[in-house]
């Protein structure tokens, strides 16, 4: 049996306003350099599993994640630390851990960046 992820409301305030548009161009070298980056920190099923999640979730998952996929601790805290340090996600510390959630503009980037492929 799957226990429930523990969740909060919030994750701490996103790095840019989730509302506001990005108007930065989707071609180009500076793009390409972006895309490639990102897609780097999706580029494992396990880190796109983690996203789904916390997509899913819609809020702080302060559980562990690990209960969620057949992966040991270290290995989900590598991938954890790829998709932060990608800007994907978000962490803060809450206690002895680690509160996630995804970093909504960033992911909307994602999302605008492989759209225009």
């Amino acid at each position: 049996m799957v226990r429930a992820l523990k969740s909060a409301r919030s994750c701490g305030p996103p790095a840019r306003n989730p509302e506001e548009p990005d108007s930065r161009p989707v071609e180009g070298a500076e793009a390409d350099e972006e895309l490639a980056a990102l897609a780097k920190a999706v580029g494992h099923p396990a880190r796109v599993q983690i996203l789904r999640l916390l997509v899913r979730r819609d809020a702080c998952i302060c559980g562990d994640i690990v209960d969620e996929l057949p992966l040991a601790q270290s290995t989900v805290s590598q991938h954890l630390k790829v998709l932060k340090d990608a800007g994907l996600i978000r962490g803060e510390i809450d206690g002895p851990r680690t509160c996630y959630c995804v970093e909504p503009a960033v992911l909307r980037r994602l999302k605008a960046l492989v759209g225009s492929l």
